[in-house]
């Protein structure tokens, strides 16, 4: 898959959670919606773009997500 187009579906993930109050769970919720609803090979291919982009395109909150939340648990 395009990783502008999950550029663009992760931000749009974000962009439900970011206005919870608590950002810490906001960034947890996030990254468990990665991981129960998108394949392996999209997961890798997410933290691949922001690991080696520094999530060029991602809102702050879905970065910050998935370099703390999705880090260990993206080939699972």
């Amino acid at each position: 898959m395009q990783i502008e187009h999950l550029v663009t579906m992760a931000n749009q993930i974000g962009d439900f959670f970011k206005s919870f109050p608590d950002q810490n769970q906001a960034k947890k919720d996030i990254a468990q919606h990665l991981m129960r609803f998108w394949a392996s090979s999209m997961r890798q291919q997410i933290l691949a773009h922001v690991m080696d982009k520094n999530g060029a395109g991602l809102e702050v909150i879905v970065r910050d997500a998935i370099k703390e939340h999705l880090n260990n648990s993206a080939t699972s």
